[in-house]
């Protein structure tokens, strides 16, 4: 057989939807793949009823249906505070994953340098590796998963190309201050760069945090290419419809890059998904408040095991520190990934080994999510209350 192409010896599949598969597998619940287990609002699903008989049922236009443009270009012209064109500066993609893969192939040449905070979805890794380009990795440290800004500098002045910022950050659920994302953006002005922003959990961001988009920033929209998607904001990660808002330069560039990566978005899916566009401010609090009740029950539910975790000021993940259970006996050599192994198939609860999204070397952390059904949560926090039973 002729060799394969090198670069896809260099990064992994995704070890998310992996363990996805071996929960599925032991029948475990999952709580490592961040997708919810209750229905999108009703109003979305009474729209894709109607466009299953009404349509569209064939190609929209490439770049995005003009009404599905149209509407996510009123809803996050708010949010950035501006008018954004919805025919020159969105590009409507098969999911957020598409959306920052695109982005990437639109702005990077091979050998070019991209920033990336780590911990980092584990997608941000590959999409760089497959566009040609080498991540450089900057530390977020914890408790709080602060920065240390001269070494964002010290990755610009190496000629980082852009620097990628998920905020709310996927999985230590930080969330980017405006005078840290200042920080961030003064620079990308200063080296003529790009920040790449992944804001797919901007309407889970909790109190006393606000989110705030990098392109509304003082002269930043010119140099942001903002990635999102609707798959959190209306739970309906299965009908993968990101998108790409920038300057008209870039997302003209992007369009044909999206163009034969996917040719489209499913046409039906865009009809419905525009009323939830659509929604009023009252929908977006009472997400806010729904994810928040999750947050504070799930955490307190961890507590009372007595299990270590973070406390998430965005997104719906929780890192766990699993480090008492390593240093048992049992567990002896074990890693992260064989503890989450071990955990699907003896405790019936599936999370992500948070290898899987540090550069650094940390094996003591595990990656749950709570966007599951109170009942849910429950069976959940019984069924890792035997873990401490393993160290009583």
């Amino acid at each position: 057989m002729p060799k394969l192409s090198e670069r896809v010896g260099t990064f992994t599949d995704s070890v998310i939807r992996r363990m996805t598969r071996i929960s599925d597998e032991y029948g475990a619940i999952n709580l490592s793949q961040g997708f919810p287990d209750f229905d999108p609002p009703k109003e979305i699903m009474d729209a894709l009823a109607k466009a299953a008989y009404a349509g569209p049922h064939q190609y929209s236009v490439t770049f995005g249906a003009e009404n599905f443009r149209e509407a996510l270009a009123e809803k996050q012209g708010r949010a950035i505070g501006r008018t954004i064109d919805p025919e020159t500066e969105i590009v409507v993609t098969c999911g957020g994953t598409e959306a920052m893969m695109c982005a990437m192939m639109t702005i990077c040449n091979p050998g070019d340098k991209v920033m990336v905070f780590s911990p980092f979805y584990e997608n941000y890794g590959a999409d760089a590796i497959l566009s040609g380009a080498e991540p450089i990795y900057i530390p977020l440290v914890p408790p709080e998963y602060g920065f240390d800004i001269r070494l964002v500098e010290d990755g610009f002045r190496a000629g980082a190309k852009a620097i990628i910022v998920c905020n709310p950050s996927n999985p230590c659920g930080k969330v980017f201050s405006r005078e840290e994302l200042m920080q961030i953006g003064e620079l990308a002005v200063k080296y003529d760069a790009f920040v790449v922003t992944d804001e797919v959990y901007e309407h889970m961001v909790y109190a006393p945090y606000h989110h705030t988009c990098m392109a509304s920033l003082p002269g930043m929209y010119e140099h942001t290419i903002t990635c999102n998607s609707l798959s959190k904001t209306y739970s309906i990660t299965g009908w993968r419809l990101g998108y790409l808002i920038g300057p008209e330069e870039v997302i003209e560039a992007a369009k044909k890059v999206h163009d034969f990566l996917t040719v489209g978005a499913a046409a039906p899916l865009q009809e419905a998904a525009v009323t939830g566009l659509k929604f009023p401010p009252s929908y977006y609090e009472e997400l806010l408040r729904t994810y928040t009740e999750k947050r504070n029950y799930f955490l307190k539910g961890l507590d009372e095991i007595g299990l270590k975790h973070n406390v998430p000021q965005g997104t719906y993940f929780v890192l766990i520190d699993i480090q008492e259970f390593l240093d048992l006996p049992m567990f002896a050599g074990y890693t992260d990934l064989e503890f989450c192994e071990w955990m699907i198939k003896n405790i019936k609860v599936a999370a992500v080994p948070g290898s899987s999204f540090f550069k650094e070397e940390v094996n003591n952390l595990i990656r749950l999510h709570f966007a599951r059904e109170k009942e849910t949560i429950d069976e959940a926090l019984r069924r890792l209350a035997k873990l401490k039973e393993l160290v009583s």
